[in-house]
């Protein structure tokens, strides 16, 4: 086999291992947080049920944790999926490796037998003595050394193989001992997963004749929620002017010869104009893309982005500009990146809002009970800036948006482990 392709091939295979190395670590990655944040969620619900202050919160959370599960049981079925192609290959290269080494020892074994035969020194001796001439001999004496020199490294390449072997055979078993314990991971978790489901549709069944009073509930709650975030544009609008007329100030005094239609175009955007510096700090904000660490400290999503069915009434669609991340009472709110805070307001009682710019995004955290920036601080990455609100319910949870302009994005897109 010519070199070049050889090379290729070992190159493609050790390409082809990495890849897979990294997509496992990256779903134990996925499947470390999935667990987090089911025993998160199985904590709220335990909570829930010994206050049985809202069958709508218990119901909702139930559902977060079936999906959770759901999640989990996906995932470990690519993990079992992945392990099943990673011991095929191995296989084959144990299956491979085991005729290598028979071969080698079947000709080690005839190259014994012939040393054997041609042994002595004096049958050597004359090997070369019965050489024509000098040139003969001294072809003679090389090919001697070189045969000893082959026999020796023929004798390492079995060791070597053999030690190959061993190592492939100790990671197959091992790889299958790990594939037999996430078929038993997957194999609880089903049965969880139905006893969960069954326990809600009991439920479910329970408060049949008071759906009404719950239906009326839901669409309260919706059309607060529908006000909060008219509220937020309205904001996030605001902020984006209040930035583009800085601009625009500072825009003129660095260029006095800006005529006015180009300061007008800047303070009437209705995007933020960056500026040299904003435009590092917005690149470096799109960077992380994915990797943004949760602003929670641990906790679970508990209401994702977008629309959806609510989990009591299928026939209302939930709407969130953002998503909701449940947490432990009392706790704290950190930034998910460095930027500043251009905006902490009050929008509704017991629900403050901290707006933290990055360039033309924005970063927003809703239901907070108490802040501790200002406007116009700097904040860094993982920074705590406030407390999030326990409502009447005793549901402790975080709605975190992510804008640019004033354009809403999934968060779940760009936090880590999501």
């Amino acid at each position: 086999m010519p070199k070049t392709i050889l090379t290729f091939l070992l190159l493609l295979t050790a390409s082809l291992v990495w890849s897979q190395n990294d997509t496992q670590r990256k779903l134990e990655e996925r499947k470390a947080q999935l667990q987090k944040e089911i025993r998160a969620a199985e904590n709220a619900l335990k909570s829930e049920k010994k206050k049985e202050k809202s069958v709508v919160t218990q119901i909702s959370q139930q559902t977060v944790k079936i999906k959770l599960q759901e999640k989990l049981i996906a995932t470990t079925e690519k993990q079992a999926k992945l392990l099943s192609d990673d011991i095929y290959t191995n296989q084959l290269k144990i299956n491979s490796l085991k005729k290598e080494l028979e071969e080698l020892k079947k000709d080690y074994a005839a190259m014994i037998v012939k040393s054997y035969k041609s042994r002595s020194e004096q049958s050597r001796a004359m090997f070369l003595l019965s050489s024509e001439n000098f040139l003969q001999a001294y072809k003679r004496a090389q090919y001697m050394k070189q045969y000893s020199n082959y026999r020796k490294n023929q004798g390492e390449e079995i060791k070597v193989k053999s030690n190959e072997l061993t190592a492939y055979n100790e990671k197959l078993g091992f790889q299958k001992k790990e594939k037999q314990k996430l078929i038993v991971e997957n194999e609880k978790e089903k049965q969880e997963l139905e006893k969960e489901k069954q326990e809600q549709e009991k439920i479910m069944k329970s408060i049949k004749k008071d759906v009404k009073k719950y239906t009326a509930e839901i669409k309260k709650k919706q059309q607060e929620t529908k006000e909060i975030d008219r509220k937020i544009d309205k904001l996030i609008r605001e902020a984006i002017a209040e930035a583009n007329r800085k601009t625009a100030a500072a825009n003129k005094k660095a260029n006095p010869k800006a005529t006015v239609a180009e300061t007008k175009a800047i303070e009437n955007s209705t995007k933020i104009v960056l500026t040299p510096e904003g435009k590092i700090i917005s690149d470096n904000f799109k960077a992380n893309k994915g990797r943004l660490p949760w602003p929670v400290a641990k906790g679970f999503v508990s209401l994702r982005y977008g629309d959806q069915p609510h989990p009591l009434q299928k026939s209302i669609t939930v709407h969130s500009s953002g998503v909701e991340i449940s947490t432990d009472s009392g706790s704290s709110v950190r930034s998910v990146f460095a930027g500043e805070v251009t905006r902490v307001q009050l929008i509704s009682p017991n629900n403050m809002v901290v707006f933290v710019q990055h360039g033309d995004f924005y970063t927003v955290y809703q239901n907070l009970s108490s802040v501790s920036v200002a406007k116009g601080n700097k904040v860094t990455a993982l920074q705590n800036i406030g407390k999030i609100t326990t409502n009447a319910a005793g549901k402790t949870a975080l709605k975190f948006v992510i804008m640019q302009n004033s354009t809403t994005l999934n968060p779940q897109t760009w936090l880590a482990n999501m």
